[in-house]
């Protein structure tokens, strides 16, 4: 028998084999080919010949903006010089004119063994695909999917078979994207060169035939080196392609990338009255956008955001009329930032005052960082001190005279004053400085850096005592820190972008997980301390009946900065105000973006307080919601006798009720009680159970409101440690009088009145009355405001000789503060 005829090993079977195993592959291929096509998504001329842009909606689904809707100049392909084309087809796809179906199947191919040694999906597009790419589909690399690329190729083949090869490249040319809000190769010619495409040389058109690869990375203005190295690329690729003769691609390339470039112009807002109102907002959401991948002036993405677009208009009138604040002149800048503790939404943002219609500048609200003075001291000094010293709201602290250890620089207030022994309540809420450097002393800088970081704040630039009582800070950073007081110790970090649906129909949804960074003790003690700052003393930030708590911060001039000009003295270089409720949290910054010029007068230092004021009322009157703060199990009150005893002493029931004040312990931390809550309240000592906070001056003081009364709940979790923040310096903080907003629960209107006056230096307080009205759905509010007079203290050497926390530096102003 002959063994070679009988064996199944025959190269005819084998080769039969192959082919059965490659007509499955085919076949398998073909059905999921058809079977991706049917859901692909529909292509018309109206979408292939629209303009690549954006749209961006609200956290109600409302339209703000549209990025690049104005910005084209459509032109048709008989408009457009041949070497324009040349350049085009020559850098995109050489064989454009030579594909039948739309894709090239050895650039597949070839694409397909990279894709496969490389693992990676990308590559191998046609300029047809890449129409088709950019009107229909994500740029974002996690959807570059094999599913996606089979509907790319048969929407390719589909607009081949349905539009003419010089309609394709008219609908590429006048979609791609350029930079600089710049959309279609006529535009472009218009906006770089101040020509049109037929005007255009040479190197000119070759610039423009570049930028879509990469349109930012290959600007001319920002990146002229990248920019010349493509636009060689596309003039040697020309030449390769037999556009152009050698003499002409040597010419052109010898060609300076900035002959006939126009001046950079920046970019200014359609008459978009939206826009312009969120401009500072969206700005940071696109950065967000192309973070994840986006690209949004090209992928026709439709970008939800967590703005509150209503809370938006709102905080951008109060500061670009003086219907709600009044401002010392044109030139003081704000930055603004309002989050919900319990998400971290950024809510809305101001990037500043009387900006125009100027696209994405400078946003103050994050991008400048200035010293954020007192509002500091619960982030680097007293929140860890609980947090990790188990401090009572009692614990005595010292304000005493002070210095630097390994210095001669004494720390003062701005009233060069000593208050001498008080409780950490008192420190904190009247803004004392010594105390709160000797706190950080006691926590110690690496502890209380940490508590920092965990916060969000950048920690690096704290490096010495004096950053405890301010350091460079956001008011993103800010807002978002003080949220974790107000939610029970979890942060989040800062969002602006919920949901990203593709031309495709793919949608992205966005959250951030919180992390808890405090026990639960530490930001309840923290919030009920902080709730004195606008019941007793900064006043014109308080507003009667909403469960609130907040933190003013001022920073000085240092002396040289006044023997330079001296009319800085007694004015502040910025003024902070953080405060929050359970349902936002909101900081401010005031200044001058010029700060040497001009500073701010003591009349105005209460600016940042009254925009928190005027806006968190509309919050409050909209929201129809006013929540307390529960106290955690692990949180005990007691009645601990005044006096200054270093051990605190529970008050008998018995015991007047001025001999005594509310205080809050950590749990395992308190001293014995003999006594319950409840005998306090049937005793004829219960007039009064709330906290007795004495301002600076040791003026009469009004009783805090204090969310510990009738809490019925208790919170049984306590976990988590500290984490770590860093702030600026303080104080030029007096206040005048009164403000007291009624916040109706039902979202009716809303009563203020506003008691003002003038504090100076010596804590003398003179009070008028003035009365105004808030709608409670976007009324007008009238605001006649008082001034508030501060005499601010001298300077301290802190880090470079800046000022710190408003103290008075006794020795060398350019010391460096320990």
């Amino acid at each position: 028998m002959n063994n070679k005829n009988t064996s199944i090993f025959t190269f005819k079977n084998i080769f039969k084999w192959i082919l059965s195993i490659m007509a499955v592959l085919v076949g398998m291929f073909l059905f999921v080919f058809i079977y991706y096509a049917f859901s692909a998504p529909t292509v018309s001329q109206e979408n292939l010949q629209s303009g690549g842009s954006s749209t961006i909606v609200d956290s109600s689904g409302k339209q703000i903006a549209s990025l690049g809707d104005n910005k084209r100049n459509y032109v048709t392909i008989d408009k457009v010089p041949q070497e324009m084309e040349d350049a085009v087809v020559s850098i995109e796809d050489k064989n454009f004119y030579n594909e039948p179906l739309g894709i090239d199947p050895v650039r597949i191919a070839k694409s397909a063994v990279n894709n496969v040694t490389r693992g990676t999906l990308q590559g191998g597009s046609t300029l047809t695909q890449q129409l088709v790419k950019l009107t229909v589909f994500s740029t974002d690399t996690k959807d570059q999917t094999f599913k996606r690329k089979m509907q790319e190729a048969w929407l390719a083949m589909r607009v081949s078979q349905k539009f003419s090869k010089q309609q394709i490249l008219e609908f590429y040319m006048n979609k791609v994207y350029l930079n600089n809000g710049i959309y279609g190769m006529e535009t472009g010619a218009k906006y770089y060169y101040g020509k049109t495409l037929k005007q255009l040389t040479l190197p000119e058109m070759a610039v423009l035939a570049g930028l879509p690869n990469a349109p930012s990375n290959y600007d001319p203005y920002t990146h002229p080196t990248e920019s010349k190295q493509r636009r060689d690329l596309v003039i040697n690729s020309m030449y390769e392609n037999n556009k152009i003769t050698k003499a002409q691609a040597n010419e052109a390339i010898n060609t300076p990338i900035d002959s006939g470039l126009q001046p950079y112009k920046k970019v200014t807002n359609s008459n978009n009255n939206k826009r312009i109102i969120s401009d500072p907002y969206i700005k940071e959401a696109i950065t967000e956008v192309k973070k994840k991948g986006f690209d949004p002036y090209r992928d026709n993405l439709k970008i939800t955001v967590n703005m509150d677009y209503a809370a938006q208009k709102r905080l951008y009138n109060i500061v670009n009329s003086s219907s709600y604040v009044q401002f010392p002149d044109q030139k003081m800048q704000v930055g603004a930032t309002i989050v919900n503790p319990n998400n971290g939404k950024v809510v809305a943002m101001i990037g500043g005052r009387n900006l125009g219609d100027i696209q994405f500048g400078l946003d103050r609200a994050v991008q400048t960082t200035r010293s954020n003075g007192s509002t500091m001291k619960p982030i680097l000094d007293y929140g860890p001190a609980i947090e990790y010293l188990n401090w009572s709201t009692y614990h005595q602290v010292e304000d005493t005279p002070y210095t630097y250890a390994g210095t001669n620089i004494a720390l003062k207030d701005w009233d060069e004053q000593y208050e001498g022994q008080m409780s950490m309540r008192d420190a904190l809420v009247n803004s004392r400085n010594i105390p709160a450097i000797r706190t950080l002393s006691n926590v110690g800088l690496p502890q209380a850096k940490k508590f920092a970081t965990s916060l969000g704040v950048n920690s690096d630039k704290v490096k010495v005592l004096s950053d405890g009582i301010g350091s460079e800070v956001s008011s993103l950073q800010g807002a978002s820190a003080y949220a974790a007081f107000s939610n029970g110790g979890t942060y989040y970090k800062p969002y602006y972008v919920s949901k990203i649906e593709t031309a495709d129909g793919l949608t992205h949804n966005y959250s951030k997980s919180g992390k808890r960074v405090m026990k639960k003790s530490t930001a309840y003690m923290i919030t009920d301390v902080l709730k004195g700052v606008p019941a007793t003393y900064a006043t014109y930030a308080n507003i009667s009946g909403l469960h609130q708590a907040g933190k003013t911060g001022t920073t000085n001039y240092a002396d040289e900065a006044i023997a330079v000009n001296p009319a800085l003295s007694g004015t502040a270089k910025d003024s902070w105000y953080n405060g929050y409720t359970k349902n936002y949290s909101i900081s401010v910054w005031t200044g001058y973006d010029t700060p040497n010029e001009s500073g701010i007068s003591s009349t105005y230092q209460s600016v940042a307080g009254k925009i928190y004021k005027a806006e968190m009322s509309y919050l409050a009157s909209q929201t129809n919601s006013n929540p307390k703060w529960k106290k955690p199990s692990s949180v005990e009150e007691m009645m601990i006798r005044k006096g200054g005893s270093t051990t605190p002493i529970v008050a008998s029931p018995s015991a007047s009720s001025s001999t005594y004040t509310k205080e809050l312990f950590v749990k395992g931390h308190a001293p014995s009680n003999p006594y319950k809550t409840s005998d306090y309240t049937t005793s004829s000592a219960s007039g009064s159970s709330s906290n007795q906070v004495t301002t600076n001056n040791h003026s009469s003081s009004t009783s805090e409101s204090n969310d510990l009364e009738n809490d019925t709940t208790t919170d049984n979790t306590e976990s988590g440690t500290g984490s770590n923040n860093k702030q600026t310096t303080d104080n030029n903080e007096t206040t005048n009088s009164n403000n007291s907003t009624t916040i109706n629960n039902n979202g009716g209107s809303t009563s203020s009145n506003e008691n003002n006056g003038n504090s100076s230096s010596n804590g003398n307080t003179n009070t008028g009355n003035t009365t105004g009205n808030t709608g409670s759905t976007g009324g007008t509010t009238g605001n006649n405001s008082g001034s508030t007079g501060t005499t601010g203290g001298g300077s301290t050497g802190g880090t470079g000789g800046t000022t710190n926390g408003g103290a008075t530096t006794n020795g060398s102003s350019s010391g460096t503060a320990q």
